[in-house]
């Protein structure tokens, strides 16, 4: 199904009052989706710079169908933002919290912003508002929030309820998995607040969307228990690569077997640079300081995160062994945001790997066909290409960094032709290990056996 199919036609009779805080990543898919589903939205920003491009009808990051949708929302009169939190609090029912919550430099999560949130929200909300918290969050937030919320309106003193609300979304299918959850969890702690909220996302639910009601602390725990779950098979399926890469075996084939036993599921199992993003990284080290600061030692969290770290350091040592000597050398990046269908760089591999080979005298062109600005702005010294053609123009190798659709049907004969030496590793497996022997590319994929170049030969003038 496509986004559009979730689109509530008509509004509800009576649509709920929703307000917003924060329209990042989380907070714009939640103003959309909620908005699309029937209720009225407001969105809430401290960035007027970002509210004004909104309220353009702009987005300020590239998301799949975000735009188009967002637009539609503001035409139908149904969503609209503002820079002013107590307008939005004072006229809404439920207030959902979408902040950010930045790693310290001890790896806990800094919920500074989550705090003055809530306070801001509580000076100007009507008794019985329910006040949500979508952002992730350690176990144990929503009663300093509760605590907040008191300290800051003693007049409503248990009137203003707390509700975890977790997010389960994917950048780059975000607004899908927004309208077509495989789940709505819900921690709260009276039958008022489950009652609310079970009506707010009562269109989804209709659709047989499973409703998940809980307590506060286990919905709150189980987004980070998630998060680190499949951060823990991707790094140990890029773990597994190593030893294939080691045994002469393959890893997409051990992957699929494993993939086949409905235990473990065939999912989050593409050997590769290793996960990036905002959400994993900081997730995992966020459920470490959580763990130790309850008394229990997790060291499987610490491996996960090494382990991970290890794929940039494979990909890298496969450069060296392919190049020699690295300085002075030209190395195409196919791919810069951490994922396709995102032009998010936030703990991108692939950047990461550019800013390892441009500290070793490498020259680094990368393409990619949404994230090159952002990933620019985030590494100078990185030269950005048109195409991915041109950024494989007199290059020694060639890296596929980011499994964009497009690189899988690129023409790999003019590939072999506009490179100086040609080699490609490929750091997500994402190409056709006969199409690249073929084309006379020496092929290094991961976890696989490599595969060396097909004797091509020249044409005549």
């Amino acid at each position: 199904m496509g986004v559009h199919d979730g689109w509530i036609s008509h509004p509800k009779e009576q649509p709920m009052r929703v307000a917003v805080v924060g329209t990042g990543h989380v907070g714009l898919i939640t103003c959309v989706s909620m908005a699309a589903i029937g209720h009225s939205v407001i969105g809430v920003d401290v960035d007027e710079e970002k509210i004004e491009m909104l309220k353009m009808g702009r987005c300020p990051f590239y998301e799949p169908g975000l735009e188009e949708l967002l637009i539609r929302a503001m035409s139908e009169e149904r969503l609209s933002f503002t820079s002013d939190i107590g307008e939005a609090a004072r006229s809404a029912e439920i207030v959902f919290i979408c902040v950010g919550t930045p790693a310290r430099l001890n790896g806990e999560a800094n919920l500074l912003a989550v705090e003055d949130s809530a306070r801001a929200v509580a000076r100007d909300a009507a008794p019985g508002t329910i006040v949500v918290e979508k952002s992730t969050v350690p176990a144990g937030t929503a009663n300093r929030v509760r605590l907040v919320l008191d300290q800051e309106r003693p007049d409503l003193r248990g009137e203003l309820e707390v509700v975890s609300n977790p997010e389960f979304l994917r950048e780059g299918s975000a607004m899908e998995d927004a309208l077509f959850p495989e789940r709505v969890l819900i921690g709260a702690a009276s039958d008022k607040a489950f009652t609310v909220m079970s009506d707010l996302y009562g269109p989804i639910i209709d659709r047989g969307t499973e409703l998940i009601e809980t307590d506060i602390p286990t919905a709150e725990l189980a987004k980070h228990a998630c998060n680190a779950f499949l951060a823990m098979k991707i790094s140990y399926v890029n773990g597994l690569a190593r030893i294939c890469e080691l045994a002469g075996a393959d890893v997409m084939d051990v992957a699929k077997v494993m993939g086949s036993d409905p235990r473990i599921g065939p999912y989050f199992l593409n050997a590769g640079l290793g996960y990036g993003g905002f959400c994993f990284p900081k997730d995992l080290v966020a459920f470490e300081r959580l763990a130790d600061r309850l008394g229990y030692e997790f060291p499987l969290l610490g491996a996960v995160a090494r382990i991970n770290d290890e794929a940039i350091d494979n990909a890298l040592g496969k450069i060296r062994d392919a190049l020699w000597n690295l300085e002075g050398k030209r190395v195409a990046l196919l791919g810069l945001s951490f994922k396709p269908e995102t032009d998010d760089i936030r703990f991108s591999p692939a950047l990461e790997l550019a800013s390892r080979l441009i500290a070793e005298g490498v020259e680094v062109i990368g393409y990619d066909p949404e994230a090159a600005a952002n990933a620019k702005e985030e590494l100078p010294a990185l030269t950005i290409a048109e195409d991915a053609y041109a950024a494989v123009s007199g290059a020694h190798c060639v890296v596929l960094a980011t499994e964009w659709a497009e690189f899988s049907s690129l023409d790999l004969n003019q590939v072999r032709d506009l490179m100086i030496h040609p080699i490609v590793i490929d750091g997500r497996n994402a190409l056709d290990p006969e199409a690249v022997h073929a084309a006379g590319l020496h092929y290094h994929p991961t976890g696989r056996p490599s595969v060396p170049a097909r004797t091509v030969e020249s044409q005549p003038a």
